[in-house]
């Protein structure tokens, strides 16, 4: 049973995260405050993981599956633009992906799974995810990292599940995707190589930059002749660097952008529409080229069976009109590390609230939450653990 003071201390829990954000693979802050959170709950099963994530477990009084709840925990490099008394104090951070949001109700249905554990056959497991924003590089990071370091084993989970927030969703609803929910990524780099030449006497070289421009113009059309309709796909360049004096044809242009898509077939379609616009449009105006593709985050994909047992728990117990459909979204999570290795069940959780202003985009410096959500988090995916 929620009380007011529980919703209370949740909502100071989050404020404090929020006006405390560490960046990815430096949430050493935050883990410490995570484990004393779980020591205050009475749960002693605490323990730390890839330097700086929390793992903890609640055993039920009957035997049964381990099943796994994650939140992620970092922030990101974005100075914040609020006046709200808990904005953050960390200079060029902030909390502007909700990752404060899913930490505290993490806490919260770890709390309550606690309190409730003579109802749970099996146990759960509380994963306090780092580096959810972070690239790879050279080592894995964020979920993969964990994985690896065997998050998913002894005792071996069978399923897992998350919430996001999304603010797109009215405060008071979670929502459902009935199939993918984040893009597959792909990090992309093209390298175009002309010929310098003075910029009175351009006849003499060939031109780097024209020629990124054109292949710029000419990947537009991946999207929208080369993909079915039916299949959601983003091609999009965000930077372009060429040429060192406003008076010298460039040599060389670089551009990297990203490649995203909701399912495999369209993306293996885009890449070799990518690599043959890049390859062909160069060699029109006597340039080479060539582009490279960087897996990042795979496509996050509900399993069937457990989304429905989850969305049918939830609608029993809070009521058929807090479960919604909602579009699958073409950013990235690296929840697929978990996913794609055993059953998971990903939902969006509602934030947004007009009357009051609280309608700004995820990565924003404006963004914030209806507080309200938390407690309907907590409430939904503690009913799920221990119903599913």
């Amino acid at each position: 049973m929620k009380s007011a003071k529980t919703e209370e201390d949740l909502v100071a829990i989050r404020r404090h995260l929020h006006a405390h954000p560490e960046l990815s693979l430096c949430e050493e802050e935050t883990a410490r405050f995570i484990e004393e959170r779980l020591m205050d709950f009475g749960i002693d099963d605490v323990e730390r993981i890839a330097d700086t994530g929390v793992i903890a477990i609640v055993d039920g009084a009957e035997d049964g599956p381990t099943r796994a709840y994650r939140a992620d925990i970092d922030a990101l490099p974005i100075e914040e633009k609020s006046d709200v008394d808990y904005a953050s104090k960390n200079p060029g951070v902030m909390h502007a992906c909700g990752h404060d949001v899913h930490t505290t109700i993490g806490l919260g249905i770890a709390r309550a799974v606690h309190r409730r554990r003579n109802e749970l056959s099996g146990r759960i497991k509380f994963i306090f995810q780092p580096a959810e924003e972070a690239s790879p590089e050279d080592e894995p990071v964020g979920a993969e990292r964990l994985v690896q370091e065997g998050v998913l084993k002894s005792p071996d989970v069978e399923a897992i599940f998350a919430l996001h927030c999304m603010p797109s969703l009215e405060v008071g609803k979670i929502g459902y995707t009935g199939g993918p929910v984040w893009a597959s990524s792909e990090l992309m780099e093209i390298e175009v190589e002309g010929k310098k030449a003075h910029g009175a006497y351009p006849h003499e070289g060939i031109d780097a930059v024209a020629v990124a421009a054109q292949i710029v113009v000419a990947l537009q059309q991946v999207v929208s002749r080369t993909i079915d309709a039916r299949q959601s796909c983003v091609v999009s360049v965000g930077c372009v660097e060429a040429g060192n004096s406003y008076n010298i044809i460039a040599e060389r242009a670089s551009m990297t952008g990203i490649l995203r898509g909701l399912s495999q077939q369209a993306m293996e379609r885009a890449r070799q529409s990518i690599e043959q616009i890049v390859t062909h449009v160069a060699r029109g105006f006597g340039a080479t080229a060539r582009v490279r593709f960087t897996p990042g985050a795979r496509l996050v994909e509900n399993d069937p069976s457990l989304e429905s047992e989850a969305i049918q728990v939830i609608a029993d117990r809070l009521g058929d009109t807090v479960v919604t459909p909602h579009l699958p979204q073409l950013g990235a999570e690296d929840f697929s590390a978990f996913s794609r290795r055993i059953a998971g069940c990903y939902l969006f959780l509602g934030i947004r609230n007009e009357a009051r202003g609280i309608t700004h985009a995820l990565h924003t410096p404006q963004f914030d939450v209806d507080e309200d959500c938390i407690g309907i988090g907590v409430a939904a995916m503690t009913e799920v653990l221990i119903g599913v």
